[in-house]
């Protein structure tokens, strides 16, 4: 019998309940401008702009009940099948300096005035990691005299064959044949460990909580290391830990999955379409005009000794890029309103290295690349004379095509999502990549698949199948790490898998034909493709 801990939940749920009985007593925002957001493809975003104006972008409705109840949001539980489908964007006047509670509060009341939401609170079994004390620990108590925490350690050159692989916290991390990474914490309580385990490098645990049920008092020493990323070891790699056997054979810990009693929100009714705008709301909320230019921007080389990458837009308006491939800045810059194929990149544009500093205009809002693009791309206009311009050509991309389907048809009346998951503990590496898809259809399926499969398609899919209605399946692939030879489209064009890998590897192309019947295949399109006509290797001086 299955043992649910009663853990997590009855304060949770007690504190959010009282809180939401003071909810009527706040303002509700001055105006609010909500509408069916124009580009369902855009990430979302929120944050406060200038002029007192709140704005969240291109967000489904999942994504405002997560922003305004703070619920994760697979522990929203029920409502319509649009709920991760269907996209809006919402303006509203904010009060001056509101807080995040403030915000959360009256996005709470325009969700129930403008969509009729309503939901409730309740508590339901998750899976959950737990650590556990094993017989005898292998710890050594902490005297106290030490900065508590854990930190990454870089291994020694006999293991590491000084490969230097990145960094974290500016501590270089080294990679040997076995993949391993070590950790040094010194002054820690087992709850401490517990709580940011999952977040420590090469640990792959998804995001659900981790729990300390050790019964460890006190402040421990400890030295621990693992395999990046994979959970159990593939034929001839030499000295494979997983996370599991690494806190089990090093620790004298146990790191166990049970289910957990956990906090949800269920979504009672919502309604697919927003009750219209009050009048005068577009004199009173105008639209922003795109921002155009960064106010100051320092542009350099990157030294060649720095490994670590960034590409980030922080509060406050400040852009950080640091060991970025020229090419992929232009990508970026080029792709602010469509992701039209960008041909015609000089080749040394992909090894040519650059740091960037600059400083838009300042907001809270989380810029993304439909913000960062027009001035990613007058910078480079004019640090690097970059000039483009459009027209048709014909273009590889993928057709989605059905040969033996192996599918489950979909209860309608579930949710549609399809998205990256977290294999159960234990998972062999060549299944260790994961997609699981719920009432999804084969045209939701392939417009999302090039996301969906990191870096394994590089062009668009279209779906080619015929297969109407929507489906439940899974599909497992390895990491293209865990390849040891390059196979794209070789494998995606014959109708018969490419043999695995000895170590039992498994790409998207063959896993896609073995376990659901279907094939990507290479076509020419005609369609419009953004040419780069001129780029200077160097940019202007700053």
């Amino acid at each position: 019998m299955t043992r649910v801990l009663p853990t997590l939940g009855t304060v949770a749920l007690m504190c959010w309940e009282a809180f939401g009985q003071q909810v009527e007593e706040l303002s509700r925002f001055e105006i609010a401008d909500v509408r069916v957001s124009a580009k369902t493809g855009a990430r979302m975003r929120a944050g406060l702009a200038p002029g007192r104006r709140y704005e969240i972008r291109s967000a489904t409705m999942l994504d405002l009940i997560r922003i305004s109840y703070g619920f994760d949001g697979d522990k929203i539980l029920g409502g319509p099948t649009w709920l991760e489908t269907d996209r809006f964007d919402i303006t509203a006047t904010a009060p001056a300096d509101p807080t995040p509670e403030t915000l959360k509060a009256m996005m709470r009341l325009l969700l129930a005035d403008r969509f009729k939401l309503v939901v409730h609170t309740d508590a339901r079994p998750f899976p959950a990691f737990v650590l556990k004390a094993g017989p005898k620990p292998r710890m050594t108590p902490a005297n106290g005299s030490e900065a508590g925490g854990c930190r990454p350690q870089p291994l020694s050159a006999s293991r590491s064959n000084g490969v230097v692989t990145g960094s974290v916290n500016g501590i270089p991390i080294q990679l040997g044949p076995d993949r391993t990474i070590s950790y040094s914490c010194h002054n820690i309580t087992m709850a401490s460990f517990a709580e940011g385990l999952p977040r420590m490098f090469g640990v792959n645990l998804g995001n659900g909580p981790m729990l300390d049920r050790t019964g460890l008092k006190g402040s421990w020493d400890f030295n621990v290391r693992w395999s990046f990323m994979l959970s159990s070891p593939p034929t001839g790699w030499g000295d494979w830990i997983s996370v599991f056997d690494a806190i089990d054979k090093q620790l004298g810990l146990k790191l166990e999955q049970e289910p957990i009693q956990t906090p949800v929100i269920v979504v009672d009714k919502v309604n697919e379409n927003p009750t219209a705008n009050p009048p005068g709301v577009a004199i009173a909320l105008p639209e922003t005009p795109p921002l155009e230019r960064f106010d100051l921007a320092v542009i350099k080389p990157t030294d060649p000794t720095v490994r670590r990458s960034r590409f980030q837009m922080e509060p406050g308006g400040r852009f950080i890029a640091q060991r970025m491939e020229l090419s992929y800045l232009v990508e970026r810059a080029l792709h602010g309103d469509n992701d039209d194929p960008v041909v015609g990149l000089p080749s040394w544009a992909s090894s040519a290295y650059f740091d960037i500093l600059a400083q838009g205009p300042h907001t809270s809002m989380a810029v993304d690349i439909d913000a960062i693009g027009p001035m990613l791309h007058s910078l480079l206009v004019e640090r690097f004379k970059l000039r483009t311009h459009a027209e048709k050509q014909p273009v590889a991309i993928y057709e989605l095509v059905a040969l033996k389907p192996k599918m489950k048809k979909a209860d309608s009346g579930n949710r549609s999502r399809c998205a990256n998951s977290v294999p159960p503990p234990g998972t062999p590496p060549a299944s260790s990549r994961m997609i699981n898809c719920q009432n999804t259809t084969m045209s939701q399926f392939a417009a999302q698949l090039k996301s969906l499969a990191g870096s394994y398609i590089d062009s668009r899919v279209l779906d080619g199948t015929g297969i109407e209605g929507s489906w439940d399946f899974s599909l497992s692939f390895s990491p293209p790490l865990m390849l040891r030879s390059t196979r794209g489209l070789a494998a995606a064009d014959s109708t018969t898998p490419a043999a695995s890998e000895p170590n039992g590897a498994i790409t998207i192309f063959e896993a896609l034909q073995s376990q659901l019947g279907l094939k990507l295949v290479e076509r020419k399109r005609s369609m419009s493709v953004i040419i780069v006509d001129h780029l200077e290797k160097k940019p202007t001086d700053n």
